[in-house]
């Protein structure tokens, strides 16, 4: 595994704290609303975090709701194949019943279901964790990039 990035100071940390606040509140968004991708803005909140909060960049590892995937995107750098079934499901679903129950112009809905597509795809090529990979615990990845000198 890589060694821990440089730890930043001053403004440059504040600023990838709240930068990385903002992204975890962007992933609960993408999780309460379909059309949002949660994953994108987790990767980005760890980015931020692993160069400025040790504190907060365990936080998110030990999350019950995000934890489990970035660790296994830290440690195998894919996705548990239930993982990538469900978020396909519930892309078609949603994407289905937006285009099927909305009001929208035909071009909008032809719009959605494309953009609908190109999430599949990027879903899709994800790399699939094989099933007898290693179970990621909370504190496999090098107990979570642990600083002493938080």
């Amino acid at each position: 595994m890589d060694p821990a990035p440089k730890l930043q100071h001053g403004l440059r940390r504040i600023g990838l704290v709240l930068l990385g606040l903002g992204f975890v509140g962007m992933a609960f968004l993408g999780v309460m609303l379909p059309g949002i991708p949660a994953t994108p803005f987790l990767m980005l909140a760890s980015y931020c975090f692993v160069r400025s909060s040790p504190r907060l960049h365990r936080w998110l590892h030990r999350s019950p709701l995000f934890g489990k995937l970035l660790r296994d995107w830290e440690t195998h750098r894919g996705m548990h194949r239930s993982v990538k079934r469900t978020a396909m499901v519930l892309v078609v679903v949603a994407v289905t019943c937006s285009i099927t129950f909305s009001s929208l112009p035909v071009w909008a809905k032809i719009c959605i279901g494309c953009l609908a597509l190109v999430g599949l795809t990027v879903i899709w090529r994800i790399p699939t964790i094989p099933t007898g990979a290693a179970e990621t615990k909370p504190e496999s990845v090098e107990s979570i990039r642990q600083n002493p000198g938080e």
